[in-house]
């Protein structure tokens, strides 16, 4: 830990393309953006990547951290921990070299560092985003993915809150100009473009807005918040009539974060203090799980052919299988939602076997509507298995990772900086909006923000009452840690903003 007092803060910042091109259509540029701070006594360097991660999925090598950290500190003499590298979780793909633009892109901003004033601020944007985790009447929650089917709509009750706060640091220099801004949001940037190029997607697309509407040579950073449960908004869009388009939505998160910028005043305020501690984190046993999953997974496979006891059965358990094919299911689906009275033929021969004491047609309609009922109660329990398969197999993934470490540990970097007013706290797990909203309240600072996926990756750490539903949404499943690991993590970031 380093800190200053009243000494005039220095700041330079720089960006460097990273895009992979040849492959794929590029519909917009990639980045990696860097902004060095120093008073002469601490140096701190912010460095945002356009990827999904630097480590473990993607394209990014896992010694990336280490790499770029070791260079600095040979080219610039810039302690290793000191060195915060955040992505935007935008899911583009990159170059090769993509390591040493983003040292390329530190030291142009190094060599660009002039006095700067500071100021501190939030913006709001409630439009683009939803809360991923839908609440069940069964008293589970699901989760909406590109990678299977929600559940039906009569069984959602509700769903998790978002972030609507823009956390905001602007850096002016001497003689007004904008030299930087760093703005924190929770939301997936996975919205992606209509022509499937490759994309800086939802922040990418606001780090221009705001670049292009300030001085000339602004560099915005954008750091990812706590949106691990928040997608950007109609994201299953493509599913049915809506065409998903991350560049509306990052130009509203652009406009908004400007909108709040330019009430934000600036000061010369040197105050520039860096933590960074190293915690240990429990790593889950997810055996049971994963037996209580396939268990499940078993009875339902079993329910596709026989249905569960009744009283109308006298206890024994019926076939419910159905003559249907997708073919005749559906003929017949539209003749009885459009037709619910007649059917399987015109009216006027229902009303003759009616006057003639008959109810054939009404007992066939009976049965159709029966096998009707089966076939659909099939199509639900075929959804679900899809989705149980997919959780089985990412808790597996996530055993065989915990069995194979050499400790029941994870080892996690939990920085705490604080330039001027701007506290950030940052943590490589993906957060879910739920924590920041806690760290927000208990902070004892008034411009507190978290980023996630920063110095490394965790995949998601969710919230112990999330962690409940392990095996039923994404952030439960892939996950490597235990529960304790909430108690652990909160009790290190409110010690870290006692010392900011």
């Amino acid at each position: 830990m380093s800190a200053s007092g009243t000494s005039q803060l220095r700041a330079g910042a720089a960006k460097v393309e990273i895009s992979k091109r040849g492959e794929r259509l590029v519909n917009d540029p990639l980045y990696s953006r860097a902004l060095v701070l120093t008073d002469d006594t601490t140096t701190a360097v912010i460095v945002s990547v356009d990827v999904v991660t630097i480590a473990e999925i993607g394209t990014v090598q896992d010694d990336f951290l280490v790499n770029v950290r070791s260079q600095l500190e040979k080219d610039l003499t810039i302690e290793p921990l000191n060195v915060l590298i955040s992505v935007t979780h935008c899911h583009g793909t990159v170059c090769v070299d993509v390591e040493q633009l983003t040292v390329q892109a530190v030291i142009e901003a190094w060599g660009n560092m002039v006095p700067v004033s500071v100021g501190s601020g939030i913006g709001h944007e409630d439009r683009i985003m939803e809360n991923r985790r839908l609440k069940l009447r069964n008293g589970y929650e699901a989760d909406v993915r590109q990678l299977y089917c929600l559940p039906p709509d009569e069984e959602v009750l509700g769903v998790g809150p978002v972030d609507p706060e823009i956390g905001i640091l602007r850096l002016d220099r001497e003689d007004g100009r904008t030299l930087a801004v760093v703005y924190n949001f929770a939301c997936h940037p996975i919205q992606e473009v209509p022509n499937g190029g490759n994309t800086a997607d939802i922040s990418g697309f606001a780090c221009s807005v705001i670049e292009e509407n300030l001085s000339e040579g602004t560099i915005a950073l954008f750091t990812q918040g706590c949106g691990a449960d928040v997608n950007p908004s109609f994201y299953k869009g493509n599913d049915v009539d809506y065409l998903r388009d991350a560049e509306p939505l990052g130009n509203l998160l652009g406009l908004s974060t400007l909108k709040a910028l330019r009430k934000i005043p600036v000061r010369a305020d040197g105050q520039l203090k860096l933590i960074n501690e190293k915690i240990q984190l429990p790593r889950a046993d997810l055996g049971q799980r994963i037996d209580e999953m396939e268990r499940e997974q078993r009875k339902l496979l079993e329910s596709l052919a026989f249905s569960a006891t009744s009283a109308t059965t006298r206890g024994e358990r019926y076939l419910k299988g159905t003559a249907l094919n997708f073919k005749t299911f559906l003929t017949l689906f539209v003749k009885h939602n459009l037709f619910p009275e007649y059917p399987s033929y015109y009216s006027y021969r229902y009303l003759h076997e009616k006057m003639m004491g008959r109810d054939d047609l009404a007992r066939l309609d009976a049965e159709k509507k029966r096998n009707m009922d089966r076939y659909i109660e099939n199509i639900y329990t075929m959804e679900e298995l899809t989705k149980i398969q997919i959780h089985i197999d990412m808790l597996k993934k996530k055993q065989a990772s915990n069995t194979a470490s050499k400790t029941g540990t994870i080892e996690a970097e939990v920085a705490g900086l604080r330039v001027g007013d701007f506290t950030l706290i940052t943590f490589p797990g993906e957060l879910p909006v739920e924590i920041g909203l806690g760290i927000k309240n208990r902070s004892p600072h008034e411009f507190t923000f978290i980023a996630g996926v920063t110095n490394g990756y965790l995949f998601y750490t969710p919230t112990v009452e999330q962690l409940k539903n392990r095996g039923r949404a994404q952030e439960d499943t892939d996950c490597l840690v235990a529960p304790e690991w909430q108690a652990l993590f909160e009790s290190k970031v409110d010690e870290i903003l006692g010392k900011l």
